[in-house]
């Protein structure tokens, strides 16, 4: 339809009439909104090149042709270039229209924009303030530019983890577009959406669900329950439940939501192609790798073929099945698809856009998990200087990088420079995210592991015990992240031969996981592992075996007999056995002495 309405236009009006060139606009902006970026550069930079020959380089229609290709440059992490054009259109505007106009608001937000992007969140807050207090002064605080100038600002507060600045500013939002706009206004349920994704954010997860079945009821009254916001706030509340390991409720919402987009878009959408991916994410939590497997299968065949291999959507679900594979111990399978994502990344996307970096980051961590520390290591660093250099050295992906790099060195048993790397990291993130933050936690339990590598038990059981007390008090006793966190903990007092105390925690940790994920889930059977050695350590032989030789044979089942864990398992278990049989002999010729 787009093609040929410009034809249309191009014949009758001609290739240099202003309205010829706005369908040229709205070309690009379509092939950008479907992925397609490079097709989208080459019409925008043409659109560009004729708009500045025929109206001037000054016009609002160049103005407009350079803050798209802005856009674009943007969405493929090319952020020197889109920040160069983003500054010149808004210069421009202010020069000729006022730097109160709208327009130049606009060019203002576009820039702060894409300094969120590079994690440069003081020089985005100063210009999103600038915008907002401009419009509260010519429109007013309650009118609906505002609101979203005020929302802008608080997802750039949010980002930093800054939730108390972020749930007051969403909170005055929220409040006033539902005395101005009414309780079921499209942008009043995105005012309370955003609210529960801080509240989520916190692990402040009953605060969210209430939320978020609220904007549900509301969507599904107003919008009817197979509108495309309905379905979104139903993924959401279904997110909420899933980092609650409440994986049946999330599966039945994920479900819902699937059989709902296949039945009104079709099986062969994008949407409904996102769907199936996020169930693919809840299988594979659950430890059902089979069903994952198969469902994810599906999503790439389907976006190769509609979408085309270079599709963001089709990379996704290709890292998704490579994943997959990662965590079934299948380092092969796993590499060549991240190679594959990898390269086609840094083809449609360029080296240095975030998404390619991830992917680099995550064939980095297929090595190490091969034993290819020094191949993982060149990767690590040119991820981690691109992002520092990109973004600078205290955005989120930047400190991420740190920390898997200090891994490899950990991993290497090059405890110092491990060391300093970790330290880095939680000191930063503890100063941009607060001690509370889930990364924040993460980097201290990463420090934890440090310490404990080189026996240093005391300083790793102080972190452990704080990481553990901190995660129970935000997220809950039974979440993922603070069983992990206990199970860590009992690992440190194994390593000080405290066995009741590790035994006491590890029973917890056992006991929960079976509740929450599952008997057959991946890290319960990791549980049952690193109990049977505990009670194995406590002379509970017996106890022991019979924990392992069920750890064994479950793993055996669902992972697979080549699975790492199932060799693990399986060697200790014929290796006691062996120790049990000695035991048993020397036992028995005990007996044989006493009767004669």
């Amino acid at each position: 339809m787009a093609v040929l309405a410009i034809m249309t236009r191009k014949r009758l009006l001609g290739p240099h009439n202003e309205q010829t060139v706005d369908s040229y606009q709205i070309a690009g902006l379509a092939y950008h909104l479907g992925g397609r970026w490079k097709d989208a550069e080459n019409l925008q930079l043409g659109v560009m090149q004729t708009c500045k020959q025929v109206f001037g380089p000054e016009h609002p229609s160049t103005l407009s042709s350079i803050a798209n290709l802005a856009l674009t440059y943007r969405s493929r992490g090319r952020w020197k270039e889109a920040e160069t054009l983003e500054v010149q259109v808004m210069e421009t505007r202010k020069r000729l229209l006022g730097p109160e106009h709208p327009d130049t608001l606009i060019s203002i937000g576009n820039l702060a924009e894409t300094y969120c992007n590079q994690g440069r969140w003081k020089e985005a807050e100063e210009l999103q303030v600038q915008v907002m207090d401009t419009h509260k002064q010519m429109l007013g605080p309650e009118h609906p530019d505002t609101l979203i100038s005020i929302a802008n600002l608080a997802s750039t507060y949010w980002n930093q983890g800054r939730w108390k600045e972020a749930e007051e500013l969403q909170v005055q939002v929220m409040e006033t577009s539902k005395q101005l706009l009414g309780p079921e206004h499209p942008n009043t349920l995105t005012s309370i959406a955003s609210l529960a994704a801080t509240y989520w954010n916190q692990g402040r997860w009953k605060e969210a669900e209430e939320l978020q079945v609220q904007v549900i009821e509301t969507s599904k009254q107003v919008l009817g329950p197979e509108h495309p916001g309905t379905l979104i706030s139903i993924g959401n509340l279904a997110e909420t439940y899933w980092n609650q390991g409440r994986w049946r409720e999330a599966e039945e919402l994920q479900v819902q939501v699937m059989e709902t987009r296949k039945l009104v878009l079709g099986p062969e959408h994008p949407s409904t192609l996102i769907s199936m991916g996020n169930l693919v994410s809840t299988y594979w939590t659950q430890g059902r790798s089979k069903e994952a497997k198969d469902l994810n299968m599906q999503v790439i065949e389907t976006s190769k073929q509609l979408l085309g291999l270079e599709h963001p959507l089709t990379l996704i679900s290709i890292a998704n099945l490579a994943l997959t594979y990662w965590n079934q111990g299948q380092w092969k399978e796993a590499e060549e698809l991240q190679v594959q994502v990898m390269e086609t990344r840094k083809l449609v996307l360029g080296p240095e856009h975030p998404d390619t970096l991830i992917s680099i980051g995550n064939l980095a961590e297929t090595y190490c998990k091969q034993g290819r520390w020094r191949e993982a290591k060149e990767l690590q660093v040119q991820v981690m200087e691109t992002s520092k250099q990109l973004l600078g050295p205290k955005h989120p992906d930047t400190l991420t990088s740190i920390a898997s790099l200090a891994s490899n060195y950990r991993n290497q048993g090059r405890w110092k420079e491990a060391e300093e790397l970790n330290v880095q990291v939680m000191e930063t993130r503890t100063l941009v995210l607060g001690r509370k933050h889930p990364d924040t936690l993460a980097s201290m339990a990463d420090l934890a592991v440090t310490y404990g590598n080189q026996r240093r038990w005391k300083e790793a059981e102080e972190l452990q015990v704080q990481v553990m007390e901190t995660s129970k008090q935000l997220l809950g006793p039974k979440h993922p992240d603070t069983l992990t966190s206990m199970a860590n903990l009992a690992e440190t007092y194994c390593n000080q031969r405290r066995w009741k105390e590790a035994e006491g925690l590890e029973v917890q940790v056992m006991e929960t996981r079976k509740l929450v994920l599952g008997p057959k889930h991946p890290d319960t059977l990791n549980s049952m592992n690193n109990l049977a050695y505990t009670l194995r350590s406590l002379g509970q032989l017996a106890a022991a075996l019979q924990l392992m030789t069920e750890c064994a044979r479950l793993c055996g089942r669902i992972l697979g007999p080549d699975h790492p864990e199932t060799v693990s398992s399986t060697f200790a278990l014929n290796d006691w056995h062996g120790t049990a049989g000695h035991r048993m002999r020397a036992i028995f010729s005990r007996l044989l002495f006493r009767k004669k």
